[in-house]
C-alpha cells in the first residue's frame, strides 16, 4: 500500500506510452478518414452528387497503398483542421499550404504539389491559409511558391512512416503525374529533394 501513491503519481508519465499510433487506429478501422471542404474544382467537388478531383483521387490512392478504404468526409472550414487536430479525422486533403503556424500544430507529409497561387488567410477562427486559386488559371508573377501537403495529428511516427512511404510509391511509379495531367493539364507537383 505504501507504493500506490507513488504509483499514482507517474500514470501521468506513462499515459503517452499507453496511446495507441493513429496508423493502429486506421488499421483497426479499415479505413482512412479524409477530411475535405467538396468545393474547389478541379482539387475536390462533387458532380452530380459524387465526390471527384484530384485530390479525391489521390486520397483513394493513399487508403489503397495502406491497405484499407476512403472514408471521405465533407465539412466546412471550420472543422477541417480543428477536426483532424482532435482526431475525428486522420487527415486533411484540401489544398493546404504548409505554414509556419500549421507546422506548429500538425505534422505534415512532404508537399504533393508545389505551385505558385493567391491565399487567403481565414478571418474567423481557427485561421488557416488555403489555396483558392486553381493551377489552371493564370497567377500573378509576384505570388510565392505554396507548397500544398497532408496535415495529420503531430505524434504518430508509425503513421508519419506508412503515409509518407505510401505518397513516394505513387510519385516514384508516376500515378501522381497522371492525376496531374488528368486535373490540371500540366505537372505541378514538387520536384524531389536530394
Amino acid at each position: 500500500m505504501r507504493f500506490l501513491p507513488g504509483l499514482i503519481c507517474l500514470l501521468p508519465l506513462l499515459s503517452p506510452l499507453a496511446h495507441a499510433e493513429l496508423i493502429d487506429d486506421v488499421n483497426d478501422r479499415g479505413e482512412l478518414r479524409i477530411a475535405l471542404e467538396a468545393n474547389t474544382p478541379p482539387f475536390n467537388f462533387k458532380d452530380e452528387g459524387k465526390l471527384t478531383g484530384f485530390e479525391v483521387e489521390l486520397g483513394q490512392q493513399l487508403a489503397n497503398e495502406l491497405d484499407v478504404r476512403a472514408d471521405f468526409v465533407v465539412t466546412d472550414s471550420s472543422d477541417l483542421l480543428s477536426g483532424v487536430e482532435t482526431g475525428k479525422y486522420d487527415i486533411a486533403i484540401n489544398h493546404i499550404a504548409m505554414t509556419p503556424d500549421l507546422k506548429d500544430r500538425f505534422d505534415f507529409t512532404e508537399p504533393y504539389i508545389q505551385t505558385n497561387a493567391q491565399l487567403i488567410a481565414q478571418k474567423e477562427e481557427p485561421r488557416s491559409i488555403l489555396l483558392v486559386q486553381s493551377l489552371t488559371e493564370e497567377k500573378p508573377k509576384t505570388a510565392p511558391a505554396v507548397d500544398l501537403a497532408i496535415p495529420f495529428q503531430k505524434g504518430n511516427p508509425a503513421f508519419h512512416a506508412s503515409l509518407e512511404a505510401a505518397l513516394k510509391r505513387i510519385k516514384a511509379d508516376g500515378r501522381l503525374e497522371a492525376l496531374e495531367q488528368k486535373w490540371f493539364g500540366a505537372d505541378a507537383s514538387v520536384a524531389p529533394k536530394p
